[in-house]
């Protein structure tokens, strides 16, 4: 029986499967904190106007907003635009959130920097609640990313 990792006493089975435990707990959080994505796509259905219930106080998109005050006459005259923006913001985040759930790192760091974006904007137009929805957001990819690095040497 070769012994690894001597000092704590396992044997190489044993390392192995706990290597193996770790692994699938690295997948698992990252795949938990994918699904984000589809929460912040629905979240951003919600605000955006496109469904018939809107919530406004805590749930912003600063593009949005920053569309809503300086584009509001384009807005009135170009509707269209400005639903295919937002149906466009959902089909993003839906799309990164299935690359993410698929183990792509890169589609957590282009949701951050999307959503950092879209944090400039909010500041932009005074909207701390949303600000704190969307770092929370960040926060959350930012760990879903981390677990995929950290995968990465194990495999």
């Amino acid at each position: 029986m070769e012994l690894l990792n001597a000092g704590a006493g396992r044997t190489d089975e044993e390392y192995k499967e706990a290597q193996q435990w770790r692994r699938d707990e690295l997948r698992e959080d990252s795949q938990r904190d994918a699904t984000y994505f589809f929460y912040a796509a629905g979240l951003a259905a919600t605000s955006s106007g496109i469904l018939p219930i809107q919530i406004h106080f805590l749930i912003n998109i600063g593009v949005f907003d920053l569309l809503g005050l300086y584009g509001r006459r384009f807005g009135e005259n170009f509707s269209t635009v400005f639903e295919g923006t937002v149906v466009l913001w959902i089909v993003v985040l839906c799309a990164l959130g299935f690359a993410a759930r698929k183990g792509y790192r890169w589609a957590f760091i282009l949701g951050i920097a999307l959503y950092a974006l879209d944090m400039l904007a909010l500041m932009a137009v005074f909207s701390i609640w949303a600000f704190g929805v969307h770092a929370f957001f960040v926060y959350r990819w930012f760990q879903g990313q981390k677990a995929l690095k950290d995968l990465q040497p194990m495999a």
